[in-house]
């Protein structure tokens, strides 16, 4: 009787205050604001909270999540990152000398690569950039004309239809055959080499930005449904938001890719003067070794840091993201 009256509970007093994890408006017990008891963030809190990259925001707290608890960021600063990439390029660097020294008229030694690279570095910084100058022209008329037509087919799907048959048969198509075409068109200035690195980057931006803007989760499209949202504020706030980390896994492609399509260029172009692609050309044809692969250095050198450069600005704008999430161990 003792225990049961204990047991029993008070039918008048005031009722019992809430607790914090169930107050209206708040995550349940167990599960952080904008997160799903899982831990993971949930996208449709991100983008509902963006105009168009804005910092994501808790619900009801005004303040940036944190990071899920038992996961990391990734840091490229970290030996588990760089020391293999390091002891790969020094067993890479013995082998080379060895070759070096059994051939010398095959592979130049590495300290006289490097001598050629520091007794003239106006040389090599002039054919960079005239390199790196088509190369970027050429990504930012590729990836932004399949940008604007990834946009155009994921809304009409008669675009759609219409021009992937298309795109598809371009990227087939071997560039080295359409490049002579191009230069009998635009002559032996810098527009061929600019549309031959254009094509090139097209195709990966295309398909990636097409992917990424239908992949768009579908409870979060029925919150914009149910809030009577516009096509132009579902595509502005929801479909490319979503699509951000397909355009950036292009980009970390085709950055890259488009120093390719510059030196394919200069290469094609016969009369062309200036960039390491001529230099590599002429420099093979009187057998200088040394100038050919310091130039093919500067290349290497280039291509690593647009692909750093990439990476960089995906860790600021996909910190949310599961791909910049290290699982702890």
């Amino acid at each position: 009787m003792k225990q049961r009256t204990n047991a029993a509970a008070p039918t008048h007093g005031p009722a019992p205050e809430p607790s914090a994890g169930n107050a209206p408006g708040t995550a349940p017990d167990g599960a952080h604001p904008g997160r799903s008891r899982s831990g993971r963030p949930l996208l449709g809190q991100h983008l509902l909270g963006w105009p168009l990259f804005g910092r994501a925001r808790s619900a009801g707290a005004g303040r940036t999540a944190p990071r899920r608890s038992g996961a990391r960021r990734r840091s490229p600063l970290r030996p588990a990152v760089w020391l293999p990439t390091a002891v790969l390029l020094v067993v890479l660097g013995f082998a080379w000398s060895a070759v070096a020294e059994e051939h010398p008229y095959i592979l130049p030694a590495l300290s006289e690569v490097g001598r050629t690279l520091v007794g003239d570095p106006l040389l090599f910084l002039g054919n960079a950039w005239a390199t790196l100058r088509i190369a970027l022209v050429g990504v930012a008329f590729g990836a932004g004309t399949a940008f604007v037509l990834a946009l155009l087919m994921s809304e009409i799907p008669l675009v759609r239809r219409a021009l992937m048959p298309l795109a598809v048969v371009l990227n087939v198509t071997p560039v080295v055959a359409i490049a002579p075409a191009l230069v009998v068109a635009f002559g032996f200035g810098m527009t061929p080499k600019v549309v031959v690195t254009a094509i090139i980057t097209f195709f990966p931006v295309l398909i990636n930005v097409a992917t990424g803007l239908r992949s768009v989760p579908s409870p979060v499209l029925h919150v914009f449904q149910t809030l009577h949202a516009s096509r132009l504020e579902v595509l502005f706030r929801l479909r490319i938001p979503s699509s951000l980390p397909y355009t950036l896994a292009a980009l970390r492609v085709v950055l890259p890719l488009s120093i390719v399509g510059a030196v394919v260029a200069e290469f094609v172009a016969a009369g062309s003067s200036g960039g390491l692609g001529t230099m590599i050309r002429n420099s093979a044809a009187t057998a200088r070794l040394d100038y050919v692969y310091a130039a093919i250095t500067c290349l290497a050198a280039m291509g690593v840091l647009m692909l750093a450069l990439v990476t960089a600005v995906e860790r600021r704008l996909l910190f949310w993201h599961d791909s910049q999430q290290e699982p702890s161990r």
